[in-house]
């Protein structure tokens, strides 16, 4: 046990996510007599996924300032369509066509900030009223039609990494991407140890820090092998390497930077935020207008994937990634939450999916399950907070969520804080 204290970082508990991410694969391998860990599979669960994690990244960002957004399903449908349509009636290249997308996302990331952040209305009302206008807008401009695009389009969301250099019998940028996922964890972790060792910081053992590295690296490599020996013509798919491009940006941005930092401070206590000189008229207004170009990128990936925009893309995106959020650890109050941790819990709820859609089990039963998976993880993470404990997803990601040269600011300790100024006050 005190190994695995010293593994972990004092508590086991803290992982919470990552075990349970870890058992259902194990689960559903065995209960599927193998198919769960397929290379076939597993290509197909990030393909089918990869738009709603896009969409958790933005989502996290924007429940972290305190907001809740409910209309990425209808903002994804929208561009989706707008974007299929420009590129058939108006023959303009694909490229032009996702730069369109991404600045029609734009625009409408700065209608909805406007109202939330510089209007004084609440980002839920704002959101709900998003929801039912670009729901409409998608059905009056597409005219409640399926409206194809080209395969050139559609390689951003059914696209593969391409066969380059020798047959190896693998895919060999795959390859590639897997060894640089392995150097990059490993140095990482070197320098996290380095810069604690600098600070007068304690630094943990060595073999706790190879033990993590091996089964860190070790998954890293599994899943290039599955990726690399997929049938023929699949590879590490395009979708995911968008979603992995997001995942460092957005996670170097929330962890390291001013603007990261002043989301965390606004979503823990707006009023002390501003007395300390964050604008938080204006990070509100950039974490609504975020969300809006990623869930333009989403619907586009999603239209690519499906080679055509219909009428009812969009339904019910908004759900899966608020619950992919707060299964991964962020709070409903807001200043708590990482991207890590909600591309987390979004993979719990994919493997949930994928396992019982492989296990025969009905729609009606997987919605039950979901919604007890849901509420069971909040009330797991509301309860060891409420213990005096950090967050599960905020503890495990505590190296990456370092300042350089500097302490780290936990999203936790902006909690503590709010509640104390609330005690004295």
């Amino acid at each position: 046990m005190n190994a695995l204290k010293k593994l972990f970082g004092g508590n086991t508990r803290q992982f919470g996510m990552i075990f349970a991410l870890v058992a259902l694969i194990i689960f559903f391998q065995f209960a599927t007599d193998g198919r769960t860990l397929t290379p076939g599979n597993v290509i197909n669960l990030f393909n089918g996924n990869s738009y709603i994690l896009i969409l958790a990244i933005g989502m996290v960002l924007v429940i972290i300032a305190g907001h809740i957004d409910l209309s990425v399903g209808s903002v994804a449908a929208f561009v989706g369509v707008t974007v299929a349509l420009a590129i058939r009636d108006w023959g303009i290249p694909w490229y032009a066509g996702i730069l369109l997308g991404l600045g029609l996302g734009i625009l409408i990331g700065a209608w909805q900030g406007f109202w939330t952040a510089y209007v004084g209305i609440p980002a839920f009302i704002v959101t709900l009223a998003g929801m039912l206008l670009f729901r409409g807008f998608n059905q009056f401009v597409g005219k409640s039609n399926t409206i194809p695009v080209p395969a050139d389009f559609q390689y951003i969301g059914s696209g593969y990494l391409p066969e380059v250099g020798p047959n190896t019998g693998f895919n060999n940028l795959t390859l590639l991407l897997g060894l640089l996922g392995v150097a990059f964890v490993v140095f990482s972790e070197l320098r996290a140890r380095r810069t604690a060792k600098a600070l007068g910081a304690e630094v943990p053992e060595a073999w706790v820090a190879v033990t993590k590295l091996v089964l860190i690296c070790g998954a890293i490599l599994y899943a290039t092998y599955l990726f690399a020996t997929g049938r023929p013509g699949t590879s590490f798919p395009i979708p995911g390497l968008i979603l992995a491009v997001l995942v460092l940006i957005y996670g170097f941005i929330s962890s390291k930077t001013v603007v990261g930092r002043h989301v965390y401070a606004v979503g823990g206590n707006r009023h002390a935020a501003e007395l300390s000189g964050v604008q938080s008229k204006k990070v509100n207004f950039l974490v609504m207008m975020n969300m809006s170009i990623l869930a333009g990128l989403a619907g586009m990936i999603f239209v690519g994937r499906s080679t055509a925009s219909g009428p009812f893309d969009g339904v019910g995106w908004e759900l899966d990634a608020i619950a992919a959020v707060f299964i991964g650890g962020a709070a409903v109050t807001g200043g708590v939450g990482t991207v890590i941790g909600s591309i987390v819990g979004g993979l719990v709820m994919a493997v949930l999916n994928n396992g019982l859609q492989l296990l025969g089990v009905g729609a009606d039963l997987t919605q039950i399950i979901k919604g007890l998976v849901l509420l069971i993880a909040v009330a797991f993470d509301v309860y060891n907070k409420s213990q005096g404990k950090r967050s599960i997803i905020g503890m495990l990601t505590q190296n990456f969520n370092r300042p350089r040269g500097g302490t780290p600011l936990q999203p936790d300790e902006v909690t503590s804080t709010k509640e104390t100024i609330a005690r004295e006050a």
